[in-house]
């Protein structure tokens, strides 16, 4: 905490959000690119690192809480038993700080759970011209293309400050032609907001108490009521519907695309590439199009990835490429290789050089420096040591039914295709398996390791067992090209 930072943030998040049509996910815990929309707003109120930061929660708040502990154990969750209005909520929010022996002296930002545009460096503004003009309050407002709908800010036209702020069915025509909005962000002299929303009242047509009743409580009392113009008027936009979280997805995938960009990311098609918030990256890096990035992924220096892959809390080694490849909890190693239709699984390592192909599934396990695997197998629960190189059409056989058994397989050596391999069972350092190969006991280092039945053939069998068939036909069409073969030579 440092001295500038405000003495608490309340976050509101107690409603219901009923035009998301949702049965089982409250409003605010709808994800936009990878964090819910109250981790949003917990986050950019930790960029100011105030000295209590307070949810308040009340729609399913079990869910929420559980959600806070685990993404944001700093933030304290406080329940609004009853939604009776946005100075209720932040009254009640007051009262348990109270509760607790907190007696709050500076600035109180009260910001909503629903805007996941908003940023950490607006609420500063925000906070920052609060406390330098002096003002009881100070709002937050945008100047936005069609403020429909929205409360209209009226500006005292002596000193800017604001007189009144007009909801659309209140307002005049006049008024309507107003851009300025109330955006529902606000600072307050701690001390002032309490003894305003102690004359708040419920009378209005809701019944419920307003926390912009406290403007004009403040303003009647001397104080002045101040404003901050968000400079991006998008910040301020709110959720209540799906169709305006997509919209909101798209803007802050816009965001983390041209911040990527600005540090030297390539992003060969931003319409189909998705960031998540804490996708990190660094210069020169290659993103293909139709890509999405989740997660914590990470980008090494030179790599390339996609196109078509999704990476999820994955990190890509410099100069690594990944194409066509699905990975979650994996890790690329650096100047490795996976795809294109790689299936990466949690607990993958590749190290350096080294390759998964075409088809390929590889599950809690590493590959070697310069090992391969590069067609149509499954790799899981297994070691692979540097320079070996796996066979098409090879499976580790890890799963015994009740439990996972591992597989070891040296350094530099050369496995055929279609090997099965019965876990546990190691197969030593240089050693060799010969194709088509089931191998149940460990094979030593420098040995070929075979295990296949011997074939035989059944002659005729086809002509008797299926007779009639297309392949009876073509084998007696041979049969009979082959005994006339010699009359004819």
């Amino acid at each position: 905490m440092s001295a500038n930072s405000p003495a608490a943030v309340v976050v509101l998040a107690a409603g219901g959000g009923t035009r998301m049509k949702s049965n089982s996910l409250p409003k605010v815990l709808h994800e936009v690119c990878g964090r819910s929309l109250v981790g949003h707003a917990v986050a950019a109120a930790e960029e100011l690192t105030p000295a209590q930061l307070v949810v308040v929660i009340g729609h399913m708040r079990e869910k929420v809480a559980e959600h806070l502990a685990a993404h944001h154990p700093g933030a304290r969750a406080v329940v609004q038993e009853e939604q009776n209005g946005t100075g209720h909520a932040v009254r009640t929010a007051l009262e348990a700080l109270a509760a607790d022996g907190v007696e709050l002296d500076g600035t109180v930002i009260v910001t909503t759970g629903d805007a996941p545009l908003l940023t950490g460096a607006t609420l500063a503004a925000l906070a920052g011209a609060h406390a330098e003009q002096g003002n009881g309050v100070t709002v937050l407002t945008a100047v936005v293309p069609d403020p429909f709908g929205y409360g209209r800010i009226l500006r005292d036209e002596a000193d800017g400050a604001v007189a009144a702020i007009v909801e659309e069915k209140d307002a005049s025509d006049a008024q309507r032609a107003i851009g300025e909005i109330n955006s529902g962000v606000f600072a307050f002299d701690a001390k002032l907001l309490v003894a305003a929303l102690a004359e708040v009242t419920t009378d209005n047509a809701q019944g419920e108490e307003y926390l912009t009743d406290t403007l004009e409580i403040l303003r009647r009392a001397g104080h002045r009521v101040g404003a901050v113009v968000a400079a991006d008027y998008r910040d301020i936009l709110g959720i209540n519907d799906r169709v305006q979280l997509a919209t909101a997805r798209r803007l802050l995938n816009d965001r983390l695309l041209e911040r990527a960009m600005r540090a030297g990311v390539t992003v060969v098609d931003p319409a189909t590439t998705w960031f998540d918030v804490q996708v990190s990256y660094e210069p020169d890096a290659v993103v293909l199009p139709n890509t999405q990035l989740q997660g914590a992924t990470h980008l090494g220096e030179g790599c390339e990835v996609g196109p078509n892959s999704t990476l999820k809390d994955t990190r890509v080694g410099a100069g690594a490429h990944v194409s066509n490849t699905t990975a979650d909890r994996a890790e690329v190693g650096e100047l490795a290789t996976a795809g294109p239709y790689a299936y990466l699984r949690p607990g993958t390592r590749l190290a350096r050089k080294a390759k998964v192909g075409a088809y390929v599934e590889v599950k809690n396990s590493e590959l070697g420096e310069g090992a391969k695997v590069p067609h149509l197998s499954y790799i899981g629960d297994a070691t692979i040591g540097e320079g070996s190189n796996v066979g098409a059409a090879s499976v580790t056989v890890n799963y015994d039914g009740v439990n996972k058994h591992r597989t070891v397989i040296g350094a530099h050596c050369r496995t055929g295709s279609d090997n099965m391999f019965i876990a546990p069972v190691t197969v030593g350092d240089g050693a060799y398996t010969a194709a088509g190969s089931v191998i149940t006991n460990d094979v030593p280092a420098g040995a070929l390791g075979v295990g296949r039945a011997q074939q035989r053939n059944i002659a005729g069998w086809v002509q008797r067992k299926r007779p009639g068939t297309t392949s009876a036909q073509a084998a007696e069409a041979a049969t009979e090209r082959a005994e006339e073969a010699p009359a004819e030579a």
